[in-house]
């Protein structure tokens, strides 16, 4: 290699062979940038930045093969070969062996903090993996290692607070990545969001404010600004955000689809039609924003083009989320063998929902299963002794099995849960003065009529039966004079 070497300095000296300059040249140039000669860089040296140079170094290798070649008789010649063909498998063997590092990400990670156990940037990298996974544990552990090499990681301290189950003790990671690097947009973002959560409303726009400030092509701030700002009822304020955000961010799919979810809260449902397919359309597989656009025809009373999105959506995933509102639409449209079917794949998909539990019973009363429908319901009333729904359910399935006294039972313990809408108070004495009636207890049932108008004077049904109950009493007694 020493001769190699000096033979090439003579050669470029001279400018005699044309193949060392061109191996020197790739052999030094394409490594400067990373050789941190000339300035800092922000990477370790890895196979990536040394094809270039390796292949200078075989240009310049053959070149000195061949001149020793010429130089040596015979046997020497013989060895040459010999020996040149051994360091070839040899190289084979390694390459073969190097390989395997590549057949992961998670190889090529380890692999690096196998190498370099020492650097800061390979335990950095190899816990973003982690985070991704959801390896939770291990991503903290290997943070905590970067930060211990390197206690100035910025982009460690962020990533280690989003991991952290401890409020308080997220919010110093935030703190100390922004005393480090005040420009940091996630940072400023992750802090923003936690304050958020905690009710400190106005700090959190500061924060959000300034993550969009430096990190203006980073759409999950804008979303989350404007969510907070229509929280206030400052949508004018949100629509601002929203419009800024899809000016620099065009190409998010997710902040287009919050666009539209706040665009249908706000009252405006056919703009926000354009931004839900405008999310699909830059991401085919954005089955959040199909359910949302099914949701939103369903609202807007076309069912055909809601059931179209609910299934396109599940060609995607098959999630309980997206099978519910489906049951819904079949339920609510009278189908109910469909809405039957639907509610039980998403109840194998989440058998401890117990909303989709209750909306399962439901179905079944409605098609006059009310055994199973019952003990469906008595099972989950039975795990949440506070759930209004059930009751009301069981009351409706007592009532269908003529078993009155019962279902006035049921009516009776939602009313001792004291509910607070007062729209609600009044359907459920509406529904005692219905089971009352059927008791022939007229008088108790029409003052459950009367307690029912009082809270709701909208309530058409419990004026009419109020009216039924009156002409009753009237022929019973015209009948006894």
């Amino acid at each position: 290699m020493l001769f190699l070497i000096l033979h090439c300095l003579t050669a470029f000296k001279n400018l005699e062979q044309n193949e060392v300059l061109v191996g020197l040249l790739f052999l030094i140039f394409p490594f400067l940038p990373a050789s941190n000669l000339f300035f800092s860089v922000g990477f370790v040296v890895a196979e990536r930045i040394l094809y270039m140079p390796s292949m200078g170094y075989c240009i310049l290798f053959v070149h000195g093969l061949n001149k020793l070649y010429s130089w040596l008789n015979r046997c020497g010649t013989t060895t040459l070969m010999m020996s040149t063909l051994l360091l070839l498998l040899l190289f084979s063997c390694k390459t073969v062996k190097q390989n395997e590092i590549w057949l992961s990400r998670e190889s090529l990670f380890r692999s690096g903090v196998e190498t370099l156990p020492h650097n800061a940037k390979v335990h950095y990298n190899y816990a973003n993996f982690l985070k991704d996974q959801g390896r939770n544990e291990e991503a903290i552990y290997h943070y905590k290692t970067a930060l211990k090499l390197y206690p100035h990681h910025a982009s460690a301290l962020n990533n280690l607070g989003t991991l952290t189950k401890d409020r308080t003790e997220a919010k110093e990671y935030y703190k100390k990545a922004l005393q480090l690097n005040p420009q940091h947009n996630r940072a400023l973002f992750n802090l923003g969001n936690l304050l958020k959560s905690q009710g400190k409303k106005d700090e959190a726009i500061i924060f959000l404010r300034d993550s969009i400030k430096f990190g203006p092509e980073f759409a999950d701030a804008y979303s989350s600004l404007a969510s907070l700002l229509a929280e206030q009822e400052l949508f004018q304020k949100a629509e601002e955000v929203y419009q800024a955000g899809i000016k620099n961010c065009p190409e998010s799919s997710d902040l287009h689809n919050n666009y539209g979810v706040f665009l249908v809260d706000t009252g405006t449902p056919e703009s926000a039609i354009y931004h839900y397919q405008q999310a699909i359309q830059l991401s085919p597989h954005h089955h959040v924003a199909m359910v949302n656009l099914g949701r939103l025809y369903r609202s807007l009373g076309e069912n055909k083009e809601a059931e179209e999105w609910y299934k396109r959506a599940l060609d995607i995933t098959q999630t309980a989320e997206i099978l519910s509102p489906l049951g819904a639409l079949y339920y609510n449209t009278g189908r109910y063998e469909e809405a039957l079917q639907i509610y039980r794949e998403a109840a194998a998909l989440q058998p401890s929902a117990k909303e989709i539990q209750l909306a399962l019973a439901q179905v079944l009363a409605m098609m006059g299963q009310t055994e199973e429908a019952e003990k469906m319901t008595n099972h989950i009333v039975s795990e949440e002794a506070g759930c209004l729904e059930c009751y009301r359910l069981l009351s409706a399935i007592y009532s269908k099995q003529e078993h009155y006294p019962k279902a006035l039972e049921a009516i009776d313990k939602a009313l001792q849960l004291k509910p607070k809408d007062p729209k609600v108070i009044s359907e459920l004495f509406f529904t005692k003065g219905n089971q009352l009636r059927e008791q022939n207890f007229l008088d108790k049932a029409f003052e459950s009529y009367q307690v029912a108008v009082q809270l709701n004077p909208e309530q058409a049904q419990a004026w009419m039966n109020m009216g039924g109950i009156e002409h009753i009493k009237v022929a019973k007694s015209i009948s006894f004079t």
